[in-house]
């Protein structure tokens, strides 16, 4: 019996727990940007000095009317010389320029609809010959890192476990990478739940292959 409640209390667990978190996780964003947009506007223009409630998201609402208007301003003549301008301030403070620039390049390869980056999951071995870890391919290698080598060298970025915004870029041969059918966001729950959460998936689908090759010969 009491192994039965055990078993039926960490099911209980493993259901609620991704859930519980995600809408703490959630509502915490929404209070943050409320607690300090909200008071930013007018009171004549907040709806909450003419309301007995105050109003969840509120903030959050804002903030994405903002960067909307802030997008369609840059999209025209007037916006983007506005904006050169201010990239131009931005290019003349020695330190500012270095950071605002990495993160330009950042932001706009994640927003970029047309970027081909993390596509790709493979195997590399890492740290030594013979040990295997999973990353990502972002794109061939060009420049020095390219004209120091012979082979077509690939960047590829190694992520750690399990926090995969931090890691190391390696350029590595074409060549010595093993390209794994598996989506991008199955490697990344891979390495994100250390090993523990295996992506069923890239299972069924590698097993279907192997019935094609299998049949087929």
């Amino acid at each position: 019996m009491w192994h039965k409640i055990r078993n039926y209390f960490l099911t209980g667990l493993v259901v609620a727990a991704p859930v519980a978190i995600t809408i703490y996780l959630t509502w915490l964003f929404i209070e943050t940007v409320d607690k300090n947009i909200t008071p930013l506007i007018p009171a004549k223009y907040n709806p909450e000095t003419y309301l007995p409630f105050s109003i969840p998201g509120l903030g959050v609402v804002v903030v994405f009317i903002a960067l909307t208007l802030l997008g369609a301003l840059t999209a025209n003549f007037f916006g983007r010389r506005l904006l050169g301008l201010g990239e131009k301030a931005m290019g003349s403070m020695p330190v500012v320029r270095s950071i605002y620039s990495t993160l330009k390049q950042i932001f706009e390869t994640v927003a970029s609809q047309s970027s081909s980056s993390f596509r790709d999951v493979v195997l590399v071995e890492y740290p030594r010959k013979g040990l295997w870890a999973i990353a990502f391919v972002t794109s061939e290698a060009k420049g020095p890192m390219q004209d120091v080598v012979e082979e077509t060298v690939v960047n590829v970025f190694l992520p750690t476990t399990p926090n995969p915004t931090s890691g190391f870029l390696l350029f590595v041969p074409k060549n010595d990478l093993h390209y794994l059918d598996m989506s991008v966001e199955e490697g990344i729950k891979y390495v994100i739940s250390a090993g523990l959460v295996i992506p069923e998936d890239a299972i069924r689908r590698n097993e279907k292959n192997k019935a094609t090759l299998t049949s087929d010969t």
